[in-house]
């Protein structure tokens, strides 16, 4: 009975993936729509296990986004489910996941890498992209649930944000092989006094482009990564363009429109 419950999960999946955008989520939702709330994250665990491989990130993305419209509370449940289920589809349940409720996005974080601690530093990477301003609560979240991956997420935060590499480089050298914590280094690295530096789509933490969120016909996509803006120092002197004038204190904001 079990096998004969796969195969016509199986074959449903197929037929969804077939379909086109509209179809596809339509045929999800109904699905979806159907299961009692405390099966929720369960079922859209089952329909991404049963999709094929090179189907599976689409069918991710459209599967969380239509789970979470129905009970958004349930979100980091059902983020948890599929990352339990598929692990290499952590990143972008939990990536979509963030994008739809970044207030959730620690809780995200916890749920996601507590079900795949060994996609810690993807999941990170993923939720950080979605929820930018967030990245020390997402990084200690995931810290806290998946212990071992302390360096695998700390070289994920410095991928996104360049600035912080440095001080996270040299906080973890002092801990001299021993692992490091992941919330006293972050607190212990300060940006630098003028961020901006979009994260490097091409880090390997990254994985295949569009793997942290894949865009579906909700619009799911991944947000550009910058660590907190960190006003300068002093009051700006008005400067008289016909000499060289005060420069004001922190430098022009060359930065600024």
């Amino acid at each position: 009975m079990n096998r004969l419950i796969s195969l016509a999960l199986s074959a449903f999946v197929a037929s969804v993936c077939c379909a086109g955008d509209s179809a596809r989520d339509a045929a999800l939702r109904q699905t979806l729509s159907q299961v009692p709330a405390a099966e929720l994250p369960a079922k859209a665990a089952e329909l991404v296990k049963a999709a094929k491989t090179r189907d599976r990130g689409l069918l991710t993305a459209d599967i969380v986004a239509i789970s979470i419209s129905i009970n958004p509370v349930a979100t980091p449940a059902i983020v948890a489910a599929i990352s339990h289920a598929v692990p290499g589809m952590a990143s972008i349940a939990a990536g979509t996941a963030a994008e739809l409720q970044p207030k959730l996005a620690p809780d995200i974080a916890k749920a996601a890498s507590a079900a795949a601690p060994s996609r810690a530093g993807k999941i990170v990477v993923a939720i950080c992209r979605a929820a930018p301003q967030q990245y020390q609560e997402i990084a200690t979240a995931a810290a806290q649930a998946a212990p071992g991956s302390s360096q695998e997420i700390l070289r994920a935060v410095a991928s996104l944000y360049p600035e912080l590499k440095p001080g996270i480089d040299h906080a973890v050298a002092a801990y001299a092989g021993t692992p490091p914590s992941v919330t006293a280094v972050l607190n212990s690295t300060k940006p630098s006094a003028t961020p901006g530096t979009i994260a490097n789509p091409s880090s390997p933490l990254s994985g295949p482009p569009g793997a942290s969120v894949v865009a579906g016909s909700f619009g799911a996509r991944g947000s550009p990564i910058a660590p907190p803006y960190i006003a300068p120092s002093g009051t700006a002197t008005n400067i008289n363009p016909a000499n060289s004038g005060n420069v004001p204190r922190g430098g022009r904001n060359y930065a600024a429109p």
